[in-house]
């Protein structure tokens, strides 16, 4: 049985992309552009990581407060994703990522200069913001840009670049950090910014605004919500899942933030007028099904790193740039193969090409647990590392495509906030869920050692010989957490129907 159809559009005909100015007529070049600083936000959620110990060392801090420099910029893009899509379409997707892109190269220059931990974290914060003015516009723009016919191609490079930034964040950061120093991971992004700028003004079309009114109990009620959330389950593990300050708690944090969502939800379903965030988005089975999954790939990208790159540098000693390119086949299958499956998105069943792509993703993970060995010859990890990049390839397009397939476009802005929004929760709950994990198998194949104990040194040094099959068997048992979330996502994804244009 068909799901209501959230928008006017008649389930006959599929709709026509929207009346814009004349460069519209050139949809690939605006897209090229908008990718440009899509993939340089992307890119700084990851590079951070490899430039901590010399971070640390060079503003005089500690773990807790290095985290932080992480965590801040978390959740300054994840909290206001809600509020960032539906400001595209009061204000038109053009001018709002304009706006995001220049606010956070200035922040990027700021957090090179900066010569203090806490004007470090302060800047990441104004970072994170502008990440989260941009993000959604890329999405928004592809719904409304292109046909339905087109728009699977579209989406798969939009997926092939969040795909491809996972591994270029480390690669390019520990060639940065050993040739120039840290804080050429952010000045990095002022000349990049700027040609995206530029590209943007240029090549990205002035598509119509929507008349919103916009609801301020939801923006407050969204934020405080997805504040406590993401908060609570992104530095749980700081605190010991146990008290934050006085009788606030991680889990009563989180909690109040539920409470809040629940509220938010309540006030959503009683505006009739301009709420936040529509529920009838929702009436779309293929919009639900798709924010569904893409919060367990969210979850699976974000922690599958984790374990795999501790484990080359601890047991192998491989530098951070060397470890990274452990997964240059997977960056190189999934650019390949992204805009051929865009391609098939356009007339094959979305569960099919979503069913492959997620399914991969867990035989992959399986297959690393299985050869992550002490001696294991490296280019036995590269096999997993390729289907890894087979699943990249095939499960972002079906992905983003059907979630906005039978938008109206006037909601495009907020379908799309909805759908980052899922999937940022889904990268924090990843990455609370796998440093339990990792401490979790290491207590139980290393009984009295900590999941960031036995970790390389500046040196190069590695895990005692005595403990590194055990500490490797750790890092791949971590690696089951992903693995099982992504197949609750492929089980979800054959839920989905064909979308409306195939249908026609």
């Amino acid at each position: 049985m068909t799901s209501p159809e959230p928008g006017p559009a008649p389930a006959t005909a599929p709709p026509a992309p929207e009346a814009v100015d004349p460069r519209a007529a050139r949809p690939w070049p605006a897209l090229w552009a908008l990718c440009l600083g899509f993939f340089m936000i992307l890119v700084d959620s990851t590079i951070v990581t490899v430039a901590m110990p010399a971070l640390m060392v060079g503003l005089h801090a500690d773990i807790g407060q290095a985290v932080w420099v992480t965590s801040a910029y978390l959740l300054a893009y994840a909290v206001p994703l809600l509020i960032t899509g539906r400001l595209g379409d009061r204000y038109g997707p053009k001018r709002v990522y304009l706006v995001g892109l220049v606010t956070f190269t200035l922040a990027s220059l700021w957090c090179g200069l900066t010569g203090t931990i806490t004007g470090l974290i302060v800047a990441r914060v104004v970072q994170g913001l502008g990440a989260a003015l941009m993000s959604p516009q890329t999405m928004s723009v592809i719904t409304r840009l292109f046909t339905p016919q087109t728009r699977g191609q579209a989406m798969g490079l939009w997926g092939a670049v969040a795909g491809v930034a996972t591994l270029v964040g480390p690669i390019v950061g520990g060639v940065l950090v050993d040739t120039l120093g840290w804080e050429w991971i952010f000045f990095i992004n002022v000349p990049v910014g700027l040609l995206a700028m530029v590209l943007a003004w240029r090549l990205v079309p002035m598509l119509p605004t929507h008349q919103h009114r916009f609801d301020w109990i939801g923006v407050v009620l969204s934020a405080v919500g997805l504040f406590c959330i993401v908060f609570g389950i992104e530095e749980g593990h700081s605190y010991d899942w146990s008290t934050i300050t006085g009788p606030i708690t991680v889990w009563r944090l989180i909690g109040l933030g539920v409470l809040v969502m629940i509220g938010f939800v309540v006030w959503q379903a009683r505006q009739r007028s301009e709420p936040l965030v529509p529920l009838r988005l929702f009436r779309d089975r293929n919009f639900s099904v798709a924010n569904v999954a893409i919060t367990t790939v969210g979850f699976a990208v974000t922690s599958t790193m984790f374990p795999i790159m501790i484990w080359a540098q601890s047991v192998r000693g491989l530098s951070p740039t060397a470890a990274a390119l452990l997964m240059a086949p997977m960056a190189v299958i999934s650019g390949g193969l992204a805009p051929v499956v865009g391609r098939l998105v356009a007339q094959t069943h979305p569960r099919l090409l979503a069913g492959i792509g997620l399914v991969s993703y867990a035989v992959s993970l399986v297959w690393m647990r299985g050869v992550l060995r002490a001696d294991v010859p490296l280019w036995q990890l590269l096999l997993p590392a390729a289907l890894l990049g087979v699943a990249n390839g095939f499960m972002w397009a079906p992905l983003s495509t059907s979630a906005t397939a039978n938008l109206d476009r006037r909601e495009a802005g907020a379908g799309s906030g909805v759908y980052n929004t899922t999937r940022q929760i889904g990268a924090v709950l990843g990455s609370a869920a796998i440093a339990l994990a990792m401490e979790d198998r290491l207590a139980a194949h290393l009984p009295g050692t900590s999941a960031t104990a036995p970790t390389t040194s500046a040196s190069g040094a590695t895990v005692p010989p005595q403990v590194a099959e055990a500490f490797s068997a750790a890092m791949g048992d971590a690696l089951m957490v992903p693995a099982a979330v992504i197949l609750v996502g492929a089980v979800v994804v054959m839920a989905f129907e064909r979308p409306r244009h195939q249908r026609a």
